[in-house]
């Protein structure tokens, strides 16, 4: 059958990376980012596309420039390329579909690329020196900005100081565990399993930042991943402390065949589907389910026109443990093989809002050595939004699928009405204990009122932190004050 000349398929990636102590000799973000993409053009054999392109697209990331995409579109040559910024909040698998879109509507090339240069930042503040970013003239904007319709955390959650990612994620991983029945120990071992699993992938990919290969021991010792958030310590978190760029090389099929790329270098981008419906944490019915990402897996995969056994290669979203974990419900796959070609988020890198497009640049690799089909998910937020793309090194015979599932994630849990201000009585159903200098010091609490509504408790009791870390807190009876503290 034939593909349609206006087919998207992804023809050249390339990946940029320093760890350059010296700041005065490191390349700033957005000459990573250049550089990634002139990477993608060789790989695609035919630098002179990146001039064609119509369209740079970038996720914002922790660096200050106005329009990363124009300073990069500059840099390479792209002069009539117009430029869009995905804000933090939007999914990086919306680039994709931008992507996709942008090639079926008449674009004949597109890049994608996104970078940090967080380590080099840090070098320069250590050395009293000014980050040194590129300025532009003041009123420089993208073309075109996507942004998050809403905010990813409960105003209660910034009151009560609960919005550190790593204490929320480690709620969620508590509540799997109670989800599950297990036992803390056994909980904590599968934990440590999963990550020495990333670990063992990352020191096989030679773009991972840390290519250390860890075993579950090392996981659970305290001494060499110190505590953070029970049951987390620093290894189970992601890293973006890291100089890493991605770029990301689209053409139509036509202009990649104007261009001689080869059939077997192509991968086709079959379908994204996504729920930005946002709830946060605290006003989740089920703690330890998403809805979002079960919603998307099923459209991606009627738009795709895939079945699940056929997707051989999968990059699952590794934030944490728990985003990890909870995927691997929804979508229905086992924890073996690790759920990852990169090596994950804490020991490949975790570049703020980059990481899907380095996993997309090493995905290109894996399909063209084994053919067949991969996912490919995005998170934003505390597992808020949830973005499902699949990708095959052969092209499908419907064209690429788009779906926002964010109704259907919507009506398929009601959410939980939150209370402040107002004390009651309840049932713990998911917490957290909080670390200071290795030790145990604040407990903080979900609670399941006995009126239906639920509050966020917290408690400095030393005594009860310790003992949230060693038996079950989940199911407990306890009282919340009007001021949010957990009384036991």
């Amino acid at each position: 059958m034939p593909i349609d000349p206006r087919t998207p398929v992804l023809v050249g990636a390339g990946v940029a990376a320093q760890r350059e102590e010296d700041p005065t000799r490191a390349l700033e973000p957005c000459a990573l980012m250049a550089l990634a993409l002139e990477r993608a053009g060789d790989d695609a054999g035919d630098r002179a596309l990146l001039r064609e392109a119509a369209l740079v697209a970038v996720p914002r990331g922790f660096w200050r420039y106005a329009d990363a995409g124009r300073l990069v579109a500059e840099r390479l040559g792209a002069a009539g390329a117009r430029t869009l910024t995905a804000e933090i909040g939007v999914l990086q698998t919306a680039l994709f579909a931008q992507a996709a879109h942008a090639i079926r509507e008449g674009a004949d090339v597109v890049m994608l690329t996104g970078g940090e240069a967080r380590h080099r930042a840090q070098r320069a503040r250590a050395a009293g020196m000014p980050e040194g970013l590129t300025e532009q003239p003041a009123g420089t904007a993208p073309d075109r900005v996507l942004r998050p319709a809403a905010e990813i955390v409960h105003p209660v959650e910034i009151a009560r100081g609960f919005v550190q990612p790593v204490a929320q994620y480690a709620l969620i991983e508590n509540a799997l565990r109670r989800d599950a029945k297990q036992a803390i120990d056994a909980h904590r071992r599968e934990v440590a399993a999963l990550q020495a699993g990333f670990a063992r992938v990352a020191a096989g990919n030679p773009d991972a930042w840390s290519g250390k290969p860890l075993d579950a021991n090392a996981i659970l010792d305290p001494a060499s991943n110190p505590p953070l958030a029970f049951p987390y310590g620093r290894l189970h978190c992601s890293q973006w402390t890291v100089d890493q760029a991605a770029g990301l090389l689209f053409c139509s099929v036509e202009r990649a065949r104007r261009a001689r790329v080869p059939e077997s270098r192509w991968v086709f981008p079959r379908a994204v589907a996504e729920s930005n419906h946002m709830r946060p944490l605290v006003a989740r019915a089920s703690l330890a389910r998403s809805t979002g990402f079960a919603a998307a897996w099923r459209r991606a995969l009627a738009l795709s026109g895939l079945a699940p056994e056929a997707i051989g290669a999968r990059e699952l979203y590794s934030c944490f443990p728990s985003a990890v974990r909870i995927q691997l419900r929804e979508l229905g796959f086992a924890a073996e093989p690790t759920p990852s070609w990169t090596g994950g988020m804490a020991f490949a890198g975790g570049p703020l809002n980059n990481f899907v497009l380095q996993a997309a640049a090493r995905m290109l690799e894996v399909l063209r050595g084994q053919g067949g089909a991969a996912v490919l998910t995005a998170v934003s937020g505390m597992l808020t939004k949830q973005g499902v793309s699949l990708w095959s090194h052969e092209p499908g015979e419907a064209d690429f699928g788009y779906a926002d599932v964010s109704n259907e994630a919507e009506r398929a849990e009601a959410p939980r009405e939150v209370v402040t201000d107002v004390a009651g009585a309840g049932e713990v159903c998911g917490y957290t204990v909080l670390y200071e200098a290795g030790a145990p010091v604040r407990t903080v609490a979900l609670v399941d009122r006995d009126d239906g509504r639920r509050s966020l408790a917290s408690s400095a009791d030393r005594g009860l932190a310790q003992r949230g870390t060693q038996e079950e807190l989940a199911g407990m009876r306890v009282g919340v004050e009007a001021d949010g503290t957990l009384v036991i």
